[in-house]
């Protein structure tokens, strides 16, 4: 009786542990893993489409529009497996170790680019990226939804979530300031050839820092023991729940305006302001600056509730958006300006929302006794995959609209179209993620009366 007691109270004080920094660091660099593929995608895969393999913008848009529809809806899938998972090693954490090698052949494979005619491009474009997506959802859900079981402590996850994004943001600025190098020295003229080498070499980095997050961290939190669902009913209960359907639709706009402003970096500086030897530069000291507002996160939320500070920083982001777009385009100065600025406040949105994801899982496990830690990450997942793809397509959409051609000079109405998709269109979509925050309720003096009373029900079990 008395080990059954002292390891029931271990287990109590695991709920609530305080995580090692040699733990942080692990999880957080798992991300930096993760953003080989995703800034890659973000900042440089339309550019790829249309540049480099020959796709059109239409095409090109309407492509990455269906695929990545078709694959948000398997995260869902995927945080329903991830749940139901058991093994030693925990449910999330085998994951990051026999997906990592696929997932850099489907990498590979999505920058390759083969003699095709015009529609055999095509298929060979929704082939390859939505293998790529579809693994990447494989390690993905499982990993985010890492963090919601490593502890419970809200301030504690803050903290451990900006470890994750400041590793994320600056293996981002990296991978933007150093891509089209590699690329240009892999391929040495042959873009072709050094877009695949260059994923060779992502692909192998990220596989290795997959295996070491999974040796440095432990999964602690665990369903209730009673607990059997079908996941028809961790559906249900997700839009039964107020708080993360909010964060869901948070999730998305917010998207839409990452990936805006990323994906058009290229055609702003190539075609706009005519000066395509400034975009790593660029693009490296957005990540930076995102980098800095994620470490920034844990010490504003002493200070502020989460979802206060979030509508304070999304209505500077819009508004120092459209100003950007009055800038000239001989004013450099002020464009890197604004643009480190505007991804300050940008930066600290993805702690704070993916703190939130985990409390809102809490808050499930406490309103209706049922606890689906990877299906609520999967679903939020999901709302940013769908933001992306909307940004993404909408982007290469208005793009064909204003008569873009590619490795051509534009027309007057292009480039203030191309000048728009990096300003003032990501501005409008941030102050409406203010508009959406105003709803969510789920703050501190809450968060705490959950803990204690989820605890009190662990300790009458």
């Amino acid at each position: 009786m008395m080990v059954h007691l002292k390891i029931k109270k271990a287990n109590l004080n695991d709920r609530l542990a305080k995580l090692g920094w040699g733990e942080k660091l692990g999880f957080g660099l798992g991300d930096f893993g993760f953003n080989f593929y995703w800034t890659t995608i973000a900042s440089f895969l339309a550019a790829f489409y249309t540049d480099v393999f020959g796709i059109s913008a239409a095409a090109a848009g309407t492509m990455l529009f269906l695929t990545r529809i078709i694959d948000a809806f398997t995260d869902p899938v995927m945080g329903a497996l991830a749940d139901r998972t058991q093994t030693r090693f925990g449910k999330f954490r085998p994951y990051l170790v026999f997906a990592g090698l696929p997932m850099a052949a489907a990498g590979v494979l999505t920058f390759t680019t083969p003699d095709l005619s015009e529609g055999g491009k095509l298929i060979w474009a929704y082939a390859t990226y939505s293998m790529m997506m579809l693994l990447y959802t494989v390690l993905s859900t499982p990993y985010s939804a890492l963090s919601g079981v490593m502890t419970a402590r809200s301030q504690e996850r803050t903290t451990l979530i900006s470890i994750r994004f400041l590793f994320a943001f600056t293996g981002g600025a990296l991978i933007n300031k150093y891509t089209l190098p590699l690329v240009a020295w892999f391929g040495a003229g042959d873009d072709i050839k050094g877009w695949q080498l260059t994923m060779v070499l992502y692909g192998t980095l990220a596989t290795l820092i997959f295996l070491v997050t999974f040796l440095t961290t432990r999964e602690r939190i665990a369903p209730p023991p009673a607990q059997k669902t079908h996941p028809l009913d961790d559906i249900k209960d997700l839009l039964a729940n107020r708080p993360w359907v909010i964060l869901f639709a948070l999730a998305m706009i917010i998207m839409m305006t990452f990936t805006m402003r990323a994906g058009s970096a290229y055609y702003y500086f190539t075609y706009y302001v005519e000066r395509p030897e400034l975009l790593p530069n660029y693009l490296s000291w957005q990540m930076i600056a995102y980098a800095a507002g994620a470490l920034l996160a844990p010490v504003m939320t002493q200070f502020m509730d989460k979802a206060k500070l979030l509508m304070l920083l999304m209505s500077l982001v819009g508004a120092l958006s459209i100003l950007f777009f009055f800038v000239p385009k001989d004013m450099i100065w002020a464009m890197f300006t604004l643009n480190i600025l505007i991804s300050l406040c940008l930066g600290p949105k993805s702690p704070l929302t993916w703190s939130m994801y985990a409390d809102t899982a809490d808050y499930n496990e406490w309103r209706n006794g049922r606890r689906a830690t990877a299906m609520t990450f999967s679903a939020a997942t999901f709302a940013q995959k769908l933001g992306g793809s909307l940004g993404s397509a909408g982007m290469l959409w208005v793009l064909a609209a204003i008569g873009y051609a590619a490795n051509q000079a534009q027309s007057g109405a292009s480039q203030t179209g191309i000048a728009l998709l990096q300003t003032a269109i990501p501005g409008g979509f941030a102050l409406l993620a203010v508009l959406i925050i105003r709803f969510y309720d789920l703050t501190g003096s809450q968060l705490e009366k959950i803990q204690e009373d989820l605890k009190a029900r662990a300790e009458a079990d």
